[in-house]
């Protein structure tokens, strides 16, 4: 394969993982050999094992770290501060781009940034849709409900009036409450009830 071919199959962001590239090919050896060539002539970066990018004078855009997050892990999706901060409900800038997945806990890091994945069991994977994050580049993303749902579950003591108020949430218009203490009901746990529960007290104080 020439690069000018890679180049024309890779969406328009550059990021790729290697099955999309090798199928159909003659000798995937070969093609393997020659991806790490154009990794060590600078025309493509490895952002893990098996997911690269095309290096930034042959891509068309920048890739949005939140559909690069999709690319390194499958069965994942953006949420908790990254996806609170995305829908404007805390007002720290995120340093990191967190994700929720059901493969084991991990922490990656690559020229396009840091990636953090958190493990949950497969029957909390819910509450996500794909989302056009910028231009012709889409994620998946948890709603604004189970992103919250899901920083209350796996943050220790969530359920403390200090950490609620620490977190400085803003609803976004149209939040429902009734989702999210849908949301928690359905994942189960006591302390992210708990945790909305004490929200909302803290919510009508505000109003």
């Amino acid at each position: 394969m020439k690069f000018e071919e890679l180049a024309l199959r890779v969406p328009s962001n550059g990021v790729f993982r290697t099955g999309q590239i090798l199928s159909g090919t003659r000798s995937v050896v070969d093609a393997r050999r020659q991806l790490d060539r154009w990794v060590k002539s600078g025309r493509i970066i490895q952002l893990r094992r098996g997911v690269y990018a095309l290096a930034e004078p042959y891509r068309k855009t920048p890739p949005h770290p939140f559909a690069v997050a999709n690319a390194l892990k499958k069965a994942s999706y953006v949420s908790l501060q990254s996806a609170l901060a995305y829908y404007g409900m805390i007002p720290e800038h995120v340093p990191a781009t967190t994700s929720v997945s059901v493969r084991r806990t991990e922490e990656i890091s690559n020229q396009v940034g840091r990636f953090i994945f958190r493990h949950v069991a497969v029957h909390l994977l819910f509450g996500f849709n794909e989302v056009e994050v910028a231009p012709k580049q889409f994620a998946w993303v948890a709603t604004p409900h189970k992103a919250l749902a899901d920083l209350l579950y796996l943050t220790p003591h969530s359920d403390l009036m200090e950490y609620l108020q620490e977190l400085r949430l803003e609803l976004p218009e149209g939040f429902d409450l009734n989702a999210l203490r849908a949301t928690a009901k359905r994942i189960g746990s006591a302390k992210v009830v708990r945790a909305i529960r004490l929200l909302e007290e803290l919510w009508r104080r505000e109003m």
